[in-house]
């Protein structure tokens, strides 16, 4: 996995249980030392620069500056990508900024080639049959007379050539209508799920024991990320912006070996002691029907 080692001001934590390197310190300083086209899959959440309250970075530099840092990111991760690999790019934005998440991805196309877009839905109200509105899912009100809530986020899927190959059942749902089982697949009750992923907060009771990282995703989004891609194609996974270790929490179910960054001590501790404790946890089904709730948005405020 490495050409040299890691700088010694570098904490390196290494666990053949959970096959897992962590590593508290700078992510382009630790890429830098890794293997070119040692990972498959990317799965990461970078700071949005909307102001976010984090422990140990800045999240309100220049958008210039910000732009620049994850130009110099993005290109590290590129050197350490396999020639089928894909990175899964998570990034949200605010009402007042609708622009920050398409100028990141415009930094991205320099790159990289947009394979698929997915929009990660946290809360949801539908109508049924009976015509009554149900809820599902956590969100933060916005208070404006000009912004609606904003209940959903990005996930870019970026490949080097646009041709990679997916395992789409692997996170496929059954059909609805049982006569399409026969019309369009001949063999199993299985379809592609689609680009809309509906996927949940757990309802926690205080933020700061249970959550204290400002802005993080669900396990769940990062273990549809990789199954997506397809466990047999996968050797490594890493997310150079780690937070609580949610993608390490995947893998760690999944019993894929994964390499995360993370530079603030408190997060990194949070998400090694959560890799642990997912060792072989059963995988997840993804069919997630949710309780009808409006709670409130983890990620903070993003008007």
């Amino acid at each position: 996995m490495l050409h040299e080692p890691f700088p010694t001001s570098m904490r390196v934590l290494e666990d053949p249980q959970s096959q897992s390197c962590l590593v508290l310190g700078d992510c382009l300083a630790g890429m830098s030392c890794c293997q070119p086209a040692s990972v498959d899959v990317v799965v990461t959440s970078p700071p949005y620069n909307l102001g976010i309250q984090y422990n140990s970075y800045d999240d309100s530099i220049p958008r210039s500056e910000y732009l620049r840092w994850t130009r110099s990111w993005a290109s590290a991760c590129r050197s350490l990508l396999s020639p089928g690999a894909s990175l899964y790019l998570n990034v949200g934005s605010k009402p007042k900024d609708p622009w920050l998440v398409m100028d990141v991805a415009a930094v991205f196309r320099e790159q990289f080639i947009l394979q698929n877009t997915f929009h990660w839905v946290k809360s949801i109200s539908v109508e049924g049959r009976t015509g009554a509105a149900e809820t599902y899912g956590h969100y933060k009100p916005i208070n404006s007379r000009r912004f609606v809530n904003d209940c959903h986020e990005f996930v870019f899927h970026f490949t080097l050539n646009g041709d990679v190959e997916l395992d789409r059942l692997a996170v496929g749902v059954p059909y609805q209508d049982k006569t399409n089982v026969d019309r369009w697949s001949g063999r199993s009750d299985r379809r592609c799920r689609g680009n809309t992923w509906f996927i949940p907060y757990e309802t926690i009771q205080s933020r700061s024991r249970e959550r204290p990282h400002p802005a993080t995703f669900p396990f769940q989004l990062a273990e549809r990320c990789i199954l997506l891609h397809g466990r047999a194609h996968i050797r490594r996974v890493m997310d150079p912006f780690m937070g609580l270790g949610s993608t390490g929490v995947a893998c760690a179910r999944l019993g894929i070996p994964f390499l995360g960054f993370e530079m603030d001590e408190e997060y990194f501790g949070i998400a090694q002691t959560r890799i642990r404790a997912s060792i072989k946890a059963p995988t997840h089904t993804f069919d997630i029907p949710g309780d009808p709730a409006a709670g409130e948005h983890p990620r903070g405020d993003k008007q």
